[in-house]
């Protein structure tokens, strides 16, 4: 016999939506609030056996449209397959019956160089409208989620595990070293060779952000944490053969950021900058752990899922 899943929605009040899956646990969606700081919806998954442990820990893995559409249906369809998918946040979530937090930003194709799905320096600078600070946004829905949650009986720890891939894995690494607080442990992958430094600036050449941290207390509002961030466990990855390199195109970098990365970082992302990178973050004393996975390129499988799934489980 073929089964057919099939979606059911109902509408339950003008902020949330019950979407059912047919799969282990039931999602909601959760709209735009902008009086509580989100102004775009986010989904929230809720595993089935929600009651049957005491505490747990909220997963959040941002969207990765992987495109730019100005057309806000294209992010929402993209986050609700990815909630019920097999990347490394919900895959994660699925495996300890944990929830998971995807917000839905939308990346507007009519500002394409605003990246705003990595977190990129155009993103961070918007200083009005819906985009402006979608760190904060996000913060906020984590907030509400937690209020959520707790209408379904469900309790969580107060700081979170943030994961993503790609572009949402860069935004994860970027996100990291401005709030580093508010989370638990921080796992990211297929990150182009590139991580953000913990350093104002290599020789003289001055590193802003996302590139590393001269700028970061006047765009970010704050100082850099950096006690903070040494000390929080990370997960980072590349395939050995990954060749996809965000540095080269102009949504991702600028041309002054491009020059300054094959100046301090070099032209090759892997081995050179790659290496480089996490040479850095040694030397820096920051907790994490590398691997560089053979025979794999922009992606992840099965064993890179485990190895991911015990260091969460070591570091909660």
């Amino acid at each position: 016999m073929l089964l057919i899943n099939t979606i059911k929605v109902v509408v339950i009040s003008l902020s949330i939506l019950m979407i059912d899956f047919c799969f282990a646990g039931t999602v909601i969606e959760i709209k735009a609030q902008p009086s509580q700081g989100f102004e775009f919806p986010f989904l929230l998954k809720i595993p089935d056996d929600s009651v049957n442990q005491s505490v747990k820990y909220l997963v959040v893995e941002t969207n990765n449209s992987g495109m730019a559409s100005d057309d806000f249906e294209v992010h929402y369809q993209k986050a609700k397959n990815a909630i019920i998918g097999n990347a490394i946040g919900p895959w994660i979530a699925e495996k300890l019956q944990f929830p998971i937090l995807i917000p839905i930003f939308p990346r507007p194709e009519t500002i394409w160089e605003t990246y705003t799905h990595a977190l990129d320096r155009d993103t961070l600078l918007i200083g009005s409208g819906n985009l402006k600070r979608l760190d904060l946004q996000l913060l906020a829905m984590i907030e509400q989620a937690k209020i959520e949650l707790n209408k379904h009986a469900v309790n969580i720890e107060s700081k979170v595990i943030l994961t993503g891939f790609s572009a949402s894995g860069s935004l994860a690494n970027r996100f990291s070293m401005l709030h580093p607080s508010s989370l638990q442990l921080v796992v990211a992958g297929g990150v182009n060779g590139i991580l953000m430094l913990p350093l104002e600036k290599i020789d003289e050449e001055k590193l802003d952000y996302p590139i590393g941290i001269n700028d970061f207390k006047q765009i970010v509002g704050k100082p850099f944490d950096k006690s903070a961030w040494v000390s929080l466990p990370q997960f980072l990855f590349m395939g050995k053969n990954d060749t996809n390199d965000a540095v080269e195109y102009d949504d991702a970098y600028s041309d002054s950021e491009r020059k300054t990365i094959h100046s301090v970082l070099g032209h090759q992302m892997q081995p050179e900058r790659w290496i480089k990178c996490q040479d850095i973050y040694i030397k820096s004393n920051v907790n994490v752990v590398f691997h560089t996975y053979k025979s794999i390129g922009h992606e992840t499988n099965l064993k890179i899922h485990n190895d991911i799934l015990n260091f969460v489980k070591q570091n909660i």
